[in-house]
C-alpha cells in the first residue's frame, strides 16, 4: 500500500486521539459493546437454564402421573419450551415478542405463549441492550460524528489545496481517509467479534455461522464509515455533511425499518385469532362427528375398520374401536390445523418479502435479516419451532390414542378403565433440533451489503477525481 495513504490514515487516527469528545465517545461505545455482549450472554444463559429446568420438570410430572385412561393423558398434555440458540445473545430478534412455550394437547393446536414483551417492563419496547442493537443503531451514528469532518475539514482549513500541491492525489487522500475510518469502524466491533471467535473456537457455535455473522457486521460498519467519508468529500462545509448524514441515518435506520412493517401489515392483512378459531370450528363441523353414530364419514370409517379386522361387530375387534376413532379424529383435525397454519405462514411470508425487498434502500433491513437468521432468532426459526412442536404433538397424541386402542379391553372394561403408570415413560419426549438457516436467508442479505460497499467504491472514483481538481 502507498506510504502516503498509510500516513493519511495514521494522521486521521491521531486527529481522533486529539479530539477528546470523539475519543471518549468511541471508548464509551466500545465499552457499551462489551457490556451489552456480556449482559446478553449472561441473560441468554439464565433463560436457557430456566427453560431447561422447567422442561425437565414438566417431563418428570408427566412420567409420574398415576394410572389413568390414556385419553385423560391426551388432555393432560404437556408443555414444551423453545431452547435458545448459542448465538442468541448477539441478537434476540423476534424471540422477545413471540411466545416460547406451547401447551400440547389433543384436538387442538395451541399458540406459543409467555413472550417477554408481555412479561417484562415497557423498556423492552425501546430496544434491548444487545450487541446487535449497539452495532446496528448506535455505531453508525458514532461513525457519522467521527467522519463527517474527515475531508470537509481539510477543505475548510485550506489544507486540502496544500496536500494536493505537495503531490498527494485525490485518490490517495480519499483512500487514506477511508482506511483510517474503516479501521475505527472495525475496532468498534472487535469486542463482539472476539467473543464470537471464542465461541467458534470452543465449538459452542458453528464456525461457519460465526464467520458469516462477523462478515455481515463488518460490512455494515465499513459501509457507514465509507458513506460518512464520501459525503464529507462531496460537500464544502462540515455542518452540511453532518446534516446530510444524520438525515440518511434517520431514514435508513429509524424511519424505514419501522414504517415498512406497518405498510406490509396493511397490504397483507393477517386474520385475527378469533377469526381463525371461527373458521377452524366451521371446518371441524364439516369433516364429521366421531360421537354421532349416524355421521356419514365415521359410519364409513367404521365399516372400513370392521373389514380390515375381518369382523362384523366392534366388540369382536382385537383393538378398542374408540381408540381408532380417536386416532382418525386427530388425523383429520391435525390436517385442518396444518392447512390453516400454512395459510397464515404464507401471508407472513408475503409481509416479510415486502419488507425484505427494501433492503437495497435500507441496508439495515439486510443486516437485521442476516443477523436474526444466523443467530436463530428470526421468524423462520420461530416457525421452525412451531412446526417441530406440532409434529411432536401429533406423535404424542397418537401414541396415547393407540395405547387406548391396544391396552384398554374391548369388552368389560369397567366404568373407569386405566392403564399402568409405567406406560407414560414410553411416550417420547420433545427433542428440539437446532434451526439451520438456508442459503436464501444468508446470501441475498450479504449481497445487499456487498452491493452497497461496491456502490460506494464506484462512487469514490469520481469523488476522488473531483478532489484532485481542487487546486485548479
Amino acid at each position: 500500500m502507498n506510504v502516503r495513504v498509510i500516513r493519511i490514515a495514521l494522521e486521521e487516527w491521531r486527529s481522533l486521539a486529539r479530539n477528546r469528545a470523539g475519543l471518549v465517545a468511541t471508548l464509551l461505545l466500545v465499552a457499551l459493546v462489551i457490556v451489552s455482549a456480556l449482559v446478553s450472554f449472561e441473560r441468554r444463559a439464565g433463560i436457557e437454564a430456566e427453560r431447561a429446568h422447567y422442561q425437565t420438570l414438566v417431563d418428570s410430572n408427566f412420567e409420574n402421573q398415576p394410572a389413568r385412561h390414556p385419553h385423560r393423558m391426551v388432555h393432560y398434555g404437556q408443555f414444551v419450551f423453545r431452547p435458545l440458540s448459542p448465538l442468541a445473545f448477539v441478537d434476540f430478534g423476534v424471540d422477545s415478542f413471540t411466545g416460547n412455550t406451547i401447551f400440547l394437547e389433543g384436538h387442538r393446536q395451541n399458540s406459543a405463549n409467555f413472550s417477554e414483551a408481555r412479561q417484562s417492563s415497557l423498556l423492552l419496547r425501546f430496544g434491548q441492550l444487545t450487541p446487535a442493537f449497539v452495532l446496528q443503531t448506535l455505531a453508525p451514528l458514532l461513525l457519522i460524528f467521527l467522519a463527517f469532518t474527515s475531508v470537509a475539514r481539510e477543505r475548510e482549513r485550506g489544507t486540502l489545496r496544500l496536500l494536493l500541491a505537495q503531490g498527494v492525489s485525490g485518490s490517495q487522500l480519499l483512500i487514506g481517509k477511508l482506511l483510517g475510518h474503516g479501521g475505527i469502524a472495525l475496532a468498534i466491533g472487535t469486542p463482539a467479534f472476539l467473543l464470537l471467535g471464542w465461541l467458534a473456537a470452543s465449538a459452542a457455535a458453528p464456525a461457519r455461522i460465526v464467520v458469516l455473522l462477523v462478515i455481515g457486521y463488518a460490512a455494515w460498519l465499513l459501509l457507514w464509515a465509507a458513506l460518512a467519508v464520501l459525503v464529507s468529500a462531496l460537500v464544502t462545509r462540515s455542518r452540511d455533511a453532518l446534516v446530510a448524514l444524520v438525515g440518511i441515518w434517520m431514514v435508513v435506520v429509524v424511519l424505514l425499518p419501522r414504517a415498512l412493517p406497518e405498510v406490509a401489515a396493511t397490504r397483507t392483512v393477517l386474520p385475527s385469532k378469533i377469526e381463525t378459531e371461527i373458521t377452524l370450528h366451521r371446518a371441524l363441523k364439516q369433516i364429521g362427528d366421531a360421537h354421532n353414530p349416524d355421521d356419514p364419514y365415521f359410519a364409513a370409517f367404521k365399516a372400513r375398520a370392521l373389514a380390515r379386522y375381518g369382523v362384523s361387530r366392534v366388540e369382536d375387534m382385537p383393538v378398542q374401536y374408540a381408540g381408532l376413532v380417536g386416532m382418525e379424529g386427530e388425523r383429520l383435525t391435525t390436517g385442518l390445523y396444518a392447512k390453516s397454519a400454512r395459510a397464515i405462514e404464507a401471508r407472513e411470508g408475503e409481509q416479510n418479502d415486502f419488507v425484505r425487498a427494501f433492503g437495497t434502500i435500507s441496508p439495515l433491513i439486510a443486516v437485521r435479516q442476516l443477523s436474526m437468521a444466523l443467530t436463530g432468532t428470526g421468524l423462520a426459526a420461530h416457525q421452525d419451532f412451531l412446526n417441530q412442536a406440532e409434529a411432536f404433538r401429533y406423535r404424542f397424541v397418537q401414541a396415547l390414542n393407540w395405547m387406548q386402542a391396544e391396552k384398554i379391553p374391548v369388552v368389560n372394561a369397567g366404568e373407569d378403565p386405566r392403564v399402568s403408570a409405567d406406560n407414560w415413560k414410553t411416550i417420547p419426549r420433545f427433542q428440539y433440533r437446532p434451526f439451520v438457516p438456508t442459503s436464501a436467508m444468508i446470501w441475498p442479505n450479504l449481497l445487499v451489503l456487498g452491493g452497497w460497499l461496491a456502490g460506494l467504491g464506484l462512487l469514490s472514483v469520481p469523488i476522488a477525481r473531483r478532489l484532485g481538481k481542487a487546486t485548479r
